[in-house]
C-alpha cells in the first residue's frame, strides 16, 4: 500500500492504530456538519474502519490517515474511492474525498493533501478525471476543489439531501 508524503504531512494507508484519532474526529460535529449531520458512534466509527481496511485490499487504494511529519498529530484524510454510491447520475470515475480535523483547518493541510493524492492518482491510476460531492453549504471544500481544478457537472439527491458533483481531468 502506499504512503505519500509532503513537506508536512505524511499519508499512510489507514490503519486499526488510527481507530482512537477517527473516534474524536468522526465524533466532532463541527467535521461532520456538511458530511452527515451529526457524529458517529464509536461502533459506526469501526465499521467505517474496517470498510476503508477492506477497501485497500479490494482495490489497491482508499483513504489515507493524514498526520503532521513533525509530530505526528492526526490531522484528517484524504482518499481515493470507490464506494458505489447511490446517486442520480452515478460516479463513472474514482472518487476523492477529503476532511481535516477543525483544529488543523486553514493551515493548508486539505489542499497539500488532496494535491498530494491528485498526484498519485494521475500518475498510477490512468484515469482520465476523477470526481468528488460536495455539499452546497461547504464553502471552504467547494474553494479547495475549484483551486485543485475541480468544476461542477451535476446535481443529485443522496441520503436525502442535495450535493453537488464535481469533476477534474487529469493533468
Amino acid at each position: 500500500m502506499t504512503v505519500l508524503t509532503t513537506e508536512r504531512l505524511a499519508l499512510s494507508p489507514v490503519a486499526v492504530c488510527d481507530y482512537d484519532d477517527l473516534c474524536a474526529l468522526w465524533a466532532n460535529p463541527t467535521f461532520t456538519q456538511y458530511i452527515m449531520g451529526q457524529g458517529l458512534s464509536a461502533e459506526d466509527v469501526w465499521f467505517r474502519l474496517l470498510r476503508d481496511l477492506g477497501h485497500w485490499q479490494a482495490m489497491g487504494y482508499g483513504n489515507w490517515s493524514i498526520r503532521l511529519r513533525d509530530g505526528g498529530a492526526y490531522v484528517g484524510s484524504v482518499g481515493v474511492l470507490d464506494y458505489r454510491r447511490a446517486l442520480d447520475p452515478p460516479f463513472d470515475a474514482p472518487e476523492l474525498g477529503w476532511g481535516v480535523a477543525p483544529a488543523f483547518q486553514g493551515q493548508g493541510y486539505a489542499a497539500e493533501a488532496l494535491t498530494a493524492a491528485l498526484a498519485w492518482v494521475d500518475d498510477e491510476l490512468n484515469v482520465p478525471r476523477t470526481v468528488c460531492m460536495i455539499s452546497p453549504d461547504n464553502a471552504a471544500s467547494h474553494r479547495l476543489a475549484a483551486r485543485v481544478g475541480y468544476r461542477p457537472y451535476a446535481e443529485a439527491d443522496y441520503k436525502g439531501g442535495t450535493v453537488q458533483l464535481l469533476e477534474r481531468r487529469a493533468t
